[in-house]
């Protein structure tokens, strides 16, 4: 157990993340629990308000605002016009179960509000289109009346194709979440979170979750809020400075635009004198108690002057009713957001913020299919999110985990025939059963060059037709994974040439064996077997002469910016994300392509030392029982910089040993009395070492927590990663 470390922490340290933000009572003041939960966070390094909020908390009202992306209010504009012109309207998409489902998301919003919509995907058969928005497809919008095009998941490297609309007077709009290059396409709106322009707090998130905030701020312009420009005032007095302090803020679509803080000193600053008047000239002004804070500002200037205040205390006791008679002080240290985020702990920020709650209720109110949408495009997002390894912080937990809630509720068209044919409960499906079930099925069909079949599912309003498509997919999934057997099997000796060859810091195979369409799947493959970053290329004869490919990493290095340093004329196409990307070149500059991995060599980390593991958490062994699992779910949904948690408990007394399998390698189940609870464990592929364990003895293990449902009884569980005796 010696590649195993546990983080040693101050007592004190945990105790203050404890009080700091109340995990007692999140916890049902378990003092245990909240500090194990504590201890975890520290181990982990979330320690920050703003990073812990993402752990504690999943409502929607935590999504960061769609009109923080720059460009959006363009892009919605120019959607509204389209629908006010009835213009054709053609969305393109990716292949992949981030962009099938980019593209439902968003052709769903279009269709509903009655545009004249069209989708394309690449469909590989065309070696044009494999990667992004083609001249192809740009001359069937202009030979077809479609004078807009909305690229989804793709689209920020397609500069050429852009450039040809415009030509072709085509108007496009750019909605993707890629890695940028330095020159932008000249769109209309360019959507990317990570554009360098952009405001947008969060920048991995996938391409559907890119198209669903598109969505989103185009139901948010069908409500009376959409680009209404508001203006919050607070007046307080600074008893120190002998002052009255003014705080205004401007908000537009729940975005804060402008802020002036001023001070007024009594009998020496004149009104003439304030900023604030012209600040809040012809606005709709909201303060929180009108009657106080028109009393307050007669008292420093007099009865002569006129102020018109929106009392919003009235409008947010309608929502809230504990709010009632409580004052503007008491109001910022009520705020939720505040508690994370201190610098949200204003009296004019704790307006916004629950102003933008406000909005939210009463736009419930009065469109009730917002919500319903919402959660049907929440399912999708979570897969895609899941599909795409983003990493699992920020608001991407909020999108899956509500994603998952919607889908046990009721799975979306689509979605519920390829569960079933999966066979698995909607009710009690994971994280884990979308990531290595579902997903793969949806992916098939684009590796396999038949995306448009995944998004059919998706879009098809007829049950027994998407029972057929289901079954299709999956039989389209089984060939996979034939294919990608084969064809890593085929690859596996030049695989170890390479690895040797590069020093054990790289894996690169080109071959025929290798089909164009699951390149990302067979160097995923190489990834996960030899623990190095990996590259497949498809030597398969093209007409275009190009051979394609992918590279897969893990950590420590941007797929991007590695593939940039081949020069700037090296691919003819190329993009991806920091840990995946594809890439195309003329197939006569294999040989320099190998060159410039030899050249790269010392710009790679070796991977010859033995990676530390480390554990989360030490469980005293009477509190391993379900109870135990509270702190697991708060943890969910786990995946790329999430990963399960490890535990460890010490001297845990055997109570059962048993084998368990019906073919070989067997697996090995052990029971363990943990106080008043018998826990069980599984030891995967340990079945020949059932002689080394004995009954009454004590045993040091560590293990990851899940829970097994068989037979409609749920059985909480060890997963055994390392076990010593004592």
């Amino acid at each position: 157990m010696e590649n195993w470390n546990k983080q040693k922490l101050e007592s004190s340290d945990i105790l203050n993340l404890c009080e700091k933000y109340n995990f007692l009572k999140k916890f049902q003041n378990n003092q245990t629990l909240s500090r194990i939960f504590s201890s975890i966070l520290l181990r982990k390094n979330i320690t920050e308000g703003k990073d812990i909020l993402y752990y504690i908390e999943e409502d929607l009202r935590f999504q960061h605002n769609p009109f923080l992306i720059t460009g959006m209010e363009d892009a919605v504009d120019r959607i509204i016009s389209a629908q006010e012109e009835n213009e054709n309207i053609l969305i393109f998409g990716d292949s992949d179960v981030d962009g099938i489902s980019s593209t439902a998301i968003l052709y769903n919003q279009l269709k509903r509000m009655n545009i004249n919509v069209q989708w394309r995907l690449p469909t590989q058969e065309d070696e044009e289109e494999c990667f992004g928005l083609s001249k192809k497809a740009v001359e069937y919008c202009y030979n077809n009346d479609i004078s807009l095009i909305i690229t989804v998941d793709c689209g920020i490297s397609n500069l050429e194709a852009t450039a040809f609309a415009n030509q072709l007077g085509i108007d496009v709009i750019i909605t993707d979440h890629h890695n940028p290059q330095e020159v932008l396409p000249d769109a209309i709106a360019v959507i990317n979170p990570k554009h360098p322009q952009s405001l947008y707090p969060y920048h991995l998130i996938c391409g559907a979750a890119v198209s669903y905030k598109l969505v989103s701020a185009l139901r948010f312009a069908q409500t009376d809020f959409y680009n209404a420009e508001i203006c919050f005032l607070n007046i307080s007095e600074n008893k120190e400075e002998k002052c009255y302090e003014i705080n205004c803020a401007k908000i537009k679509n729940l975005v804060k635009i402008k802020e002036l803080n001023e001070k007024i000193y009594p009998e020496k600053t004149s009104i003439y004198d304030l900023k604030t008047i012209n600040f809040i000239q012809n606005q709709i002004i909201y303060v929180w108690n009108a009657q106080a804070t028109k009393k307050l500002l007669n008292d420093i200037f007099g009865n002569g002057v006129e102020f018109n205040f929106i009392d919003f205390s009235k409008e947010a006791v309608i929502i809230h009713p504990s709010l009632n008679s409580i004052s503007t002080d008491e109001l910022s240290e009520l705020s939720l957001i505040a508690k994370y985020i201190p610098e949200e702990k204003t009296t004019i920020n704790s307006l916004i913020n629950l102003y933008t709650t406000y909005c939210r209720k009463k736009i419930a109110e009065i469109h009730k299919n917002h919500v319903l949408q919402e959660k049907e495009d929440l399912q999708l997002v979570a897969l895609a999110t899941m599909a795409d390894i983003m990493p699992m912080k920020n608001e991407n937990r909020i999108f899956v985990k509500n994603g998952i809630k919607s889908i046990k509720e009721n799975p979306c068209n689509g979605l519920k025939e390829l569960l079933a044919k999966l066979q698995l409960d909607p009710q009690t499906v994971t994280s884990t059963d979308l990531s290595w079930t579902v997903i793969p099925c949806l992916n098939a069909a684009g590796r396999l060059k038949q995306p448009d079949t995944a998004l059919q599912l998706l879009l098809e309003e007829n049950a027994f037709e998407r029972q057929k498509i289901a079954e299709k997919i999956f039989e389209l999934n089984e060939e996979r994974k034939e294919l990608v057997s084969n064809s890593v099997f085929k690859v596996h000796e030049d695989a170890i040439k390479t690895l040797n060859k590069y020093q054990n810091k790289i894996c690169v195979v080109s071959s025929t064996e290798i089909p164009t369409g699951l390149t990302g799947l067979i160097a995923n493959r190489l990834m996960t077997d030899f623990q190095v970053p990996s590259i497949a290329i498809s030597a398969e004869p093209s007409e275009d002469k190009k051979f394609r490919g992918s590279i897969r990493i893990k950590k420590g290095l941007v797929a991007t910016e590695f593939l940039s340093q081949f020069g700037d004329d090296f691919f003819s196409d190329v993009g991806g994300h920091d840990l995946a990307a594809g890439f195309s070149f003329d197939s006569n500059k294999l040989e320099l392509f190998y060159k410039n991995i030899e050249r790269l060599l010392p710009t790679l980390a070796s991977t010859n030392q033995t990676e530390q593991k480390e554990i989360n958490a030490e469980i005293p062994p009477e509190y391993l029982n379900p109870e135990i699992f509270k702190i697991i779910d708060i943890f969910e949904p786990y995946g790329h910089e999430n990963p399960e948690l490890i535990f460890c408990s010490n001297q845990l007394v055997l109570n059962d040993k048993a084998l368990v399998g019906k073919k070989e390698p067997f697996h090995l189940k052990l029971t363990f009395n943990c106080g008043n609870c018998k826990f069980p464990a599984m030891y995967w592929k340990h079945g020949e070492d059932i002689d080394k364990f004995h009954i009454n003895s004590q045993y040091n293990v560590i293990f990851t927590l899940n829970r097994n449902y068989f037979k409609g009884n749920i059985i909480p569980q060890m997963i055994i990663q390392d076990i010593e005796g004592c």
